[in-house]
């Protein structure tokens, strides 16, 4: 990479990060890789979940205290802590950033104070795709004036983008999510203990309502009936967990693999182990970082039919969609394309080709061309 000529001071702010897993979490950890590579010195500021917390260190800033909640069919976070506001003041008047960049929603805590003590050029990135948010609409007369020290609005897709600037209205730059194309290619090792089974079909995520996992499982027992070595390997976490494991019929148990957390090394050669790889979201979804994933590693991809994915992938192209929330044509369109071993082979190619584009080397030199602008700009 090409290192910054003149090199910017930049602060990731976010309530969630590892160990709160999921695609914010990512995106942030692979920008702050990616621009620390491009020469600048960035630092990542968000709350501290507790015990055996990964990446920390004096360029891992953890403030305040976070609690998980429900929200969106999934887990967020909300920072507590009586001290945030004048450590968060010390911190910002200390370090003197150029750029302050948030990701995710602006309040409640980390956020909005970032954005009050703030002297710097400020981004948002918004990632989430929602119906509608109570608390921006509880909170819009508070937020009001600080989204007016907003200097640079990010979506990662358009649908993240439509769900955003219903609250917080603006020109918006779509920068998308990015993938490790060295972390995630086809020529891995498959994990020792898939080798003997096939076809395998993996879903990784989360064990949330909105990541549909509950579909996958339902058709199954057809998928096993049309290839009764077939196996279906989980990789994820979460409450719901017992209750995924009693819906699995009996006649099928055996074909059913639930890996449970794999570490982030392991990973990619789960998705090296797999003939096709599923992700059966409900829809609450901008943008699909699992689908690049797996693209990456060269894999075919069969996904539901919501708009975040299709942002990514071309039906036909590097996978195919089914119709969302639907077990039995979620089956029919599985048992076909493992039936296909040419057509396989050919939208796994496909999907490389696409998943280069969404290099995070790219991606990240993207995000400081907009930085450089919006800096350029004044004002």
């Amino acid at each position: 990479m090409t290192m910054a000529v003149d090199p910017l001071k930049i602060l990731l702010v976010s309530e969630v990060f590892y160990p709160h897993t999921g695609g914010v979490s990512e995106h942030i950890l692979y920008l702050y890789r990616n621009l620390r590579a491009l020469g600048h010195d960035v630092k990542v500021l968000a709350p501290s979940f507790g015990r055996n917390e990964p990446h920390t260190g004096e360029n891992f800033l953890r403030l305040g205290r976070a609690f998980k909640f429900p929200k969106n069919q999934s887990f967020s976070a909300v920072t507590v802590g009586l001290t945030i506001p004048w450590k968060m003041k010390d911190i910002l008047d200390h370090e003197r950033f150029d750029i302050i960049h948030i990701h995710g929603p602006i309040a409640p805590v980390l956020p909005y104070y970032a954005l009050k003590y703030s002297n710097a050029k400020n981004f948002v990135t918004c990632h989430a795709a929602y119906e509608d948010s109570m608390g921006y609409l509880l909170w819009e007369p508070v937020l009001e004036q600080y989204f007016r020290k907003i200097h640079g609005l990010i979506a990662v897709s358009e649908v993240a983008r439509d769900s955003f600037s219903r609250y917080c209205p603006g020109d918006y730059r779509i920068i998308p999510n990015g993938v490790d194309t060295d972390r995630f290619q086809p020529d891995l090792e498959p994990m020792p203990q898939l080798k003997g089974y096939s076809p395998i079909v993996l879903f990784v995520g989360r064990f949330e309502p909105r990541k549909g996992l509950k579909y996958l499982l339902h058709a199954f027992p057809d998928v096993v009936k049309e290839f009764p070595t077939a196996r279906l390997v989980v990789v994820g976490q979460g409450f719901l967990e017992r209750l995924y494991r009693r819906s699995i019929k009996e006649h099928i148990a055996q074909n059913v693999i639930f890996a449970g957390y794999v570490d982030p090394q392991d990973l990619p050669r789960y998705y090296a182990s797999c003939d096709v790889f599923c992700s059966p979201a409900t829809g609450a979804e901008s943008f699909g970082i699992v689908l690049l994933e797996a693209m990456a590693a060269e894999r075919p991809v069969l996904a539901s039919d919501i708009p975040g994915y299709r942002k990514v992938m071309e039906n036909g192209k590097q996978g195919w969609f089914f119709n969302g929330c639907d077990s039995k044509d979620l089956a029919s369109k599985l048992i076909s394309l493992l039936h296909e071993s040419d057509l396989r082979s050919r939208m796994g190619r496909h999907g490389r080709q696409t998943a280069l584009m969404y290099d995070w080397r790219i991606i990240a030199n993207k995000v400081v061309d907009y930085y450089r602008e919006v800096l350029n700009r004044g004002g």
